[in-house]
């Protein structure tokens, strides 16, 4: 089966000019707060997980024609659709039809500070050790995946060096599919921009990334 993330865009040549916004410029219209509120408030009653909320998004067809909030609420509709909280139907008269099915919580309005302020730590306890150490060089897993993957496609099969250690985390490949959340090491490592960029790097640059154990093998 073929997985293709629309969302993988480091490093390709994409059409129309990048503009940089303000820091603190969040929203461009009414719609696009109740967007996020409506993201948020479904992720909250656990019929999916955040990696499977981003596995949606980055397998929309139409990812590159779509604003950043259409493909929130795009793959929110999907996800919805796809777990039948609600029917074709409803989403096109925009309201209820059908008795609704159960979810494990609901996201009160006055328990959404503390939600947001409690977030949702992914750090799991170890039950192996860590197979590198700061320091080491690594080379980064070279084929495709035919799965949700964090490991971006212009740093496949590079060589860089471990810069940290974080600890075990949930294993985003794994949990976005249902598979569990399989803890692994999780590494920061860096690459020289020759390494990922050849030639064409600027001088000096260097980019790192988070990338579990299994991703990575010793150079």
């Amino acid at each position: 089966m073929s997985y293709h993330s629309h969302a993988d865009l480091g490093g390709r040549n994409v059409s129309g000019a990048i503009v940089p916004e303000p820091e603190d410029e969040l929203f461009h219209a009414d719609w696009e707060p109740r967007a996020l509120a409506l993201t948020l408030a479904m992720g909250a009653t656990g019929s999916w997980n955040i990696d499977a909320s981003r596995a949606a998004r980055e397998t929309l067809p139409d990812y590159a024609t779509l604003s950043y909030y259409q493909i929130w609420l795009a793959a929110l509709e999907k996800l919805l659709l796809e777990r039948h909280l609600v029917e074709a139907d409803e989403l096109a008269k925009g309201r209820i039809i059908h008795p609704p099915l159960p979810v494990q919580r609901v996201l009160r309005a006055e328990a959404v500070a503390a939600a947001l302020a409690r977030g949702s730590p992914t750090v799991r306890p170890a039950s192996t050790a860590a197979r590198f150490a700061v320091g080491d060089a690594v080379v980064t897993r070279a084929e495709p995946v035919p799965h949700h993957s964090r490991l971006p496609g212009y740093a496949r099969g590079k060589i860089g060096t471990v810069e940290r250690n974080h600890g075990c985390h949930v294993f985003a490949d794994s949990h976005a599919h249902g598979l569990g959340e399989q803890p692994q090491w999780l590494y920061t490592v860096a690459f020289d921009g020759t390494a990922l960029w050849g030639s064409a790097s600027a001088p000096g640059l260097r980019v790192s990334i988070d990338a579990w154990e299994s991703t990575l093998q010793p150079a």
